[in-house]
């Protein structure tokens, strides 16, 4: 049977020591992810651009195990923003979570503060923030509150502030193995947010979104990395990866990714940015 509780719930459940070994058989193949979006544009230009005096503030929304900011690291943002400090205050409703991306930051980066929330419970009085960013992030917030997470999202920023969501687009193997996954295992499953709601919430907001998409396969060929990466995608290991290949609509969807060389899923990608008006 597959696991119970909201999409919501088991997402912060999956983010607990417990949960490593599918944390790292998701991130075999969805470390690909951080790669492309830090490839995607010139970051280092967006914190130097938003900065004041020598310091740029940085809200890390939903920042899970720090993915982003270390692929930031490890592709030379240190030299790359020069004397510039990041302070950067981390946001996950999971105390594992803002540990393990704690451990990994590095200059340019200075963790400033935690918050133990989600962004839609974020007080009021935290905010003026240089940059707000959300990758590969939002996917459980309910889409019944998307629009207030952004909007305290875009609240934090402060005026001429720079925001960006990486999220995946409904063709992105997320957003389409989920489906699948609720069409065929849990009906009564609350469904992923997708990159057009945010760009939605982001209008109703107040700002002016713009959006460039990147495209691009991740694969294994190892089918125990490949079931616990499908099982971390909707946050249900219950079901191996036996029954996913043979049943419903998740059958159907991988009957069509598997080649000789083990499956290939292929993610479309939003990259939302915007400025929060002056």
């Amino acid at each position: 049977m597959p696991q119970q509780g909201t999409t919501e719930e088991r997402s912060l459940a999956h983010w607990a020591e417990e949960g490593r070994a599918g944390m790292e058989a998701f991130y075999a193949l969805a470390t690909e992810d951080y790669r492309q979006m830090v490839a995607a544009r010139d970051w280092a230009a967006d914190l130097r651009g938003h900065a004041r005096d020598t310091t740029t503030t940085v809200l890390d929304v939903a920042c899970g195990s720090g993915k982003f900011p270390a692929e930031l690291q490890r592709r030379g943002l240190a030299t790359a923003v020069g004397d510039l400090r990041v302070e950067i205050d981390l946001l996950d409703p999971s105390s594992f979570s803002l540990a393990e991306a704690r451990s990994v930051l590095a200059a340019p980066f200075a963790v400033r503060a935690e918050h133990e929330v989600r962004i839609q419970d974020l007080p009021a009085e935290v905010g003026d923030f240089d940059v707000a960013w959300a990758t590969h992030a939002l996917y459980a917030v309910p889409p019944t509150e998307i629009g207030a997470g952004i909007a305290r999202m875009v609240a934090a920023q402060r005026p001429g502030g720079f925001g960006a969501i990486v999220h995946a687009a409904p063709a992105s193997h997320y957003l389409r193995f989920a489906d699948a996954y609720r069409g065929t295992f849990a009906p009564d499953a609350v469904p992923f947010t997708s990159s057009e709601q945010v760009r939605e919430a982001l209008v109703a907001a107040g700002v002016e979104p713009a959006v460039a998409t990147i495209r691009y396969d991740v694969g294994h060929p190892d089918r125990r990395v490949v079931e616990g990466f499908l099982q971390r995608c909707v946050f249900d290991d219950s079901i191996p990866l036996e029954r996913m290949e043979t049943e419903g609509a998740v059958g159907e969807y991988l009957a069509g990714r598997q080649g000789d060389d083990g499956y290939r899923f292929t993610q479309v990608v939003d990259v939302i940015t915007w400025e929060r008006p002056t």
